[in-house]
């Protein structure tokens, strides 16, 4: 892929790369898991039902549940790139947040679905069946599948910096951890302990539930305006800090906007200046701050060195 060329040598990582390079690397990567989890689904649940092995089709509905997921974060991903316009000034970058929060409430579905199933297995154990062996070698199969799966996204997702492919990441691992689990109770069960198959399948959808309720809590709270990180809000304040003109900087406040940050800053100056002069330093400081960081908008205040407002608390 061809970076586009740094505006400055001290810009931030965050900003390598265009939204199009994003976008176009969350595509193929989505797709790639498409694929992949349309061919594990299919054989894991016939394998599945063939063998009689509960845990190997609570799998495949996992799979299942990861193809669902990968068109949610596709139909996000072409919606969070659409331009600005009268209803969202500031784009449309929020798509993908509402994206994680659907994955969450479906790997939370999902995992509760299977978990209710297995307890009623667990409960009448004379009707657990002996599973065959060859579903140890579909789930073993599965395991190294969606760990390489897990591995290559969520490299993807580290490299374009987007929250919603590490979620959906993080998403594959899962399928990863339990085809490990569906392994070993499918081992139990063929030494002779039954049991264990469904028990397998219960830890599943406990994993996957867990998992769920953690993506959609943190999505909530990123559609509730979660501020930026302190290490990179201390990054964006260093960079006015060291705008020739600012004497300081209070009152700076950030909000997640997607995978991106909106947010408004205090900048004390020279109380001699002109309007213009003043002016000058802001759109400075503005076009620094959104060049090196992962900045949408930021709306600079101006105030003077020697006075700066009382009635704005210094962060």
């Amino acid at each position: 892929m061809n970076l586009p060329a740094p505006v400055d040598d001290d810009l931030d990582e965050h900003n390598q790369y265009t939204p199009a390079e994003r976008a176009a690397a969350a595509s193929r990567s989505t797709w790639v898991s498409v694929a992949v989890n349309l061919g594990l689904t299919v054989v894991q649940i016939v394998v599945g039902v063939l063998a009689k092995s509960q845990g190997l089709i609570a799998d495949g509905i996992h799979s299942l549940s990861d193809l669902v997921a990968d068109f949610v974060v596709l139909i996000a991903n072409h919606h969070s790139q659409k331009d600005a316009d009268d209803d969202h000034p500031y784009g449309h970058h929020r798509y993908e947040n509402a994206a994680s929060l659907v994955l969450g409430a479906l790997l939370l579905a999902v995992g509760v679905g299977m978990l209710w199933s297995a307890l009623m297995k667990i409960e009448h154990p004379e009707s657990i069946p002996q599973v065959h062996i060859v579903a140890l070698w579909v789930a073993g199969g599965a395991l190294l599948t969606k760990e390489l799966l897990f591995r290559y996204m969520l490299a993807v997702a580290k490299r374009v910096k987007s929250s919603m492919l590490v979620a959906n990441a993080w998403h594959a691992r899962s399928d990863a951890a339990s085809s490990l689990v569906v392994g070993l109770g499918i081992i139990g069960n063929l030494a002779g302990y039954p049991l264990l198959d469904p028990i397998a399948a219960a830890i599943v959808g406990f994993m996957v539930g867990k998992m769920g309720w953690e993506f959609g809590w943190d999505a909530l709270h990123d559609l509730m305006d979660r501020a930026a990180d302190d290490e990179e809000t201390a990054a964006i304040r260093l960079t006015l800090q060291e705008t020739p003109g600012v004497h300081g900087v209070h009152d700076i406040r950030t909000r997640k906007m997607g995978d991106m940050i909106v947010a408004d800053v205090h900048l004390e100056v020279d109380g001699k200046l002109t309007v213009e002069a003043g002016h000058d330093i802001a759109v400075d400081a503005r076009q620094r701050v959104m060049q090196r960081h992962r900045v949408l908008n930021l709306l600079v205040h101006i105030d003077p060195w020697h006075r700066p407002d009382l009635d704005h608390r210094r962060s």
